[in-house]
């Protein structure tokens, strides 16, 4: 390729701020040129290679250090710490850390996770202990009605006792047949899970989803609810067993996509949550479009940002998707989670799987993966994991299936989504060919609008996996759709609120 060269003498002479070009090879790093803005009095060297002819003072290829006090202060301890070594070692020591920081910040981000873990994780145990945020019991709640049932857990509203009165006074006073979600005198209400006993593995489940609620309020808060703790039951009575365990988090929303999709207005029903009122000068299908859009774009956002600490959840459904007040949605139910930077709760052989949902290769990794190491070593290795492997592949699978929910009327109900899983794996995954042979004649409108955008990506998400398991869109790719870079959702909520101020 063609390329400058380096100015001649005779050229510095006149243009002191000569710059000279290296040719244009990404896998060369030949003709290095070194510059200052003082190459009037100096020699400039083109160096034939890398370890080569280096110039004799590194601080050659550094400008006016005194601007920036502190690259020059880390530029002086470097200096200082290889004074005994070469030119060529310096520069080798520095590719060397540099190719370290690159994969210590990979993908799921050893060195951020070593931070939390040995920094954040006991700092935050230490200030919990301090305002007494672990050390809760049974007596500071008022158990109130049940809100759904899983394989290990019993999910119930709530409220918190406050602390200038007793939980036997509480219930006392609150005999009145008024719902104490809705009492005054209880001012912040809680969602809490009982642990099933005496259910295999629900003890283990729990400790576990305990464990990822602790480590996602440090890591990306917003993506699941407020956590506040566990406590253990010291008697046993009509909804609770001495000895269970109970987790705890702060109420944020009572109804999950789930609910939502269960109502014949859907998407409508979400409409005023999402934007805060009803979108005026749009056609209801645009207006469907858009407040799906809206929600796959909150579950995908929420995806990347759990998928870069390392953590896979497994379990992304509409039932795990909390709609709060403000619009926001968030994930629960972290049971089947595994944090695939250190190995937590991974089992190479063990699916926790909806049939409904999971992807079909059935487990986050290939069944032939060794169990995983020590957790310091593991963590090390990590980055080699993710990228041969790509277990966040897993969850968006799962997301395309809520997305297709969401556009296609007919696969809203339980019977509708079998009958489109079993009809999906008879043409071994390829959406294009369901489209093309199904006889169900599903409505497609809301995913063919804008050249079909909201189908390709169903597409990209809803596939098998090939070639070093690949061939489904990460979540990161899937916020760069084209889907997703239209901005007519945008455009429509200004529309709206531009209609809303002039009635």
């Amino acid at each position: 390729m063609a390329y400058l060269p380096c100015p001649t003498a005779i050229t510095l002479k006149h243009n002191p701020r000569a710059i000279c070009t290296p040719p244009l090879n990404p896998t060369s790093l030949h003709n290095l040129c070194f510059f200052t803005n003082r190459l009037k009095n100096q020699r400039v060297k083109c160096n034939a290679s890398f370890f080569g002819n280096i110039p004799d003072n590194l601080e050659d290829t550094l400008l006016k250090l005194d601007q920036f006090p502190l690259i020059r202060s880390g530029y002086m301890q470097f200096q200082s710490f290889t004074e005994d070594l070469s030119e060529s070692q310096k520069w080798g020591l520095l590719v060397f850390a540099g190719i370290t920081w690159i994969y210590l910040t990979a993908r799921p981000g050893v060195l951020i996770g070593a931070i939390d873990a040995y920094l954040f994780a006991p700092l935050q145990l230490g200030l919990n202990n301090l305002t007494g945020k672990r050390s809760l019991k049974r007596s500071d709640f008022v158990v109130g009605n049940k809100v759904g049932e899983g394989s290990f857990g019993v999910v119930y509203s709530g409220v918190i006792v406050p602390k200038n009165g007793t939980l036997e006074k509480r219930v006392q006073k609150g005999r009145t047949g008024k719902s104490i979600e809705t009492d005054e005198r209880f001012k912040e209400r809680v969602i809490l899970k009982r642990v099933k006993v005496g259910i295999q593995g629900s003890e283990e489940c729990a400790d576990f989803e305990e464990w990822f609620n602790y480590r996602l309020s440090r890591a990306a808060p917003e993506t699941c609810a407020e956590f506040l703790g566990s406590f253990v039951d010291d008697k046993t009575s009509s909804q609770s067993t001495k000895g269970g365990k109970w987790l705890v988090w702060k109420f944020e929303g009572d109804r999950s996509v789930a609910d939502y999709l269960k109502d014949r207005n859907f998407p409508l029903n979400l409409e005023s949550v999402m934007f805060g009122q009803v979108l005026q000068g749009v056609d209801t299908v645009e207006r469907n479009a858009l407040i799906i859009k809206q929600v796959m774009r909150q579950i995908i956002t929420s995806l990347k940002k759990i998928h870069d600490t390392g953590i896979v959840h497994r379990d992304v459904k509409p039932a795990n998707l909390v709609v709060t007040k403000r619009g926001q949605i968030k994930l629960i139910d972290f049971g089947a989670a595994t944090d695939l930077r250190i190995g937590k709760n991974y089992v190479p052989k063990l699916g926790l799987l909806d049939p409904d949902y999971c992807p079909p290769e059935l487990y986050v990794m290939p069944e032939e993966t060794p169990s995983p190491p020590p957790e310091p070593i593991a963590a090390l290795l990590s980055p080699i994991l993710w990228q041969l492997n790509s277990p966040d592949l897993f969850d968006m699978y799962s997301a395309g299936i809520v997305l297709l929910q969401m556009a296609i009327p007919t696969l809203r109900s339980t019977p509708g989504l079998k009958n489109f899983n079993s009809e999906l794996k008879a043409f071994k995954y390829d959406l294009n060919k369901w489209r093309e042979y199904t006889r169900r004649l599903p409505d497609l409108t809301i995913l063919d609008l804008d050249s079909g955008r909201g189908w390709d990506l169903a597409t990209k998400l809803i596939s098998e996996r090939g070639f070093l398991r690949r061939g489904r869109l990460s979540a990161g790719a899937a916020l760069r759709h084209p889907y997703f870079l239209l901005g007519g959702d945008q455009a429509a909520a200004v529309l709206s609120k531009f209609s809303f101020n002039r009635n």
